[in-house]
């Protein structure tokens, strides 16, 4: 069960790495995704760890409401 599980939760991540449009704007050069990553996971180890989770929270949000507001009309 748990193998299924973590299957969904990486399926779902890369779900929204290409919803964000990333993989295009690479040109599906995964060392730049995996070197980005690194970067963030940088920035939450930092003393600006509040700060980038708050504006990347608001930024998501705002990102899925748009979504759904448009998926409505």
């Amino acid at each position: 069960m748990k193998r299924r599980e973590r299957t969904r939760q990486l399926i779902e991540l890369g779900g929204l790495v290409t919803k964000a449009g990333i993989v295009d704007l690479i040109d599906d050069e995964r060392v730049v995704l995996y070197g980005a990553l690194i970067e963030m996971a940088s920035t939450l180890r930092g003393d600006q760890r509040e700060h980038a989770l708050t504006l990347w929270r608001r930024r998501g949000r705002r990102a899925f409401d748009t979504e759904a507001a448009e998926m409505v009309l």
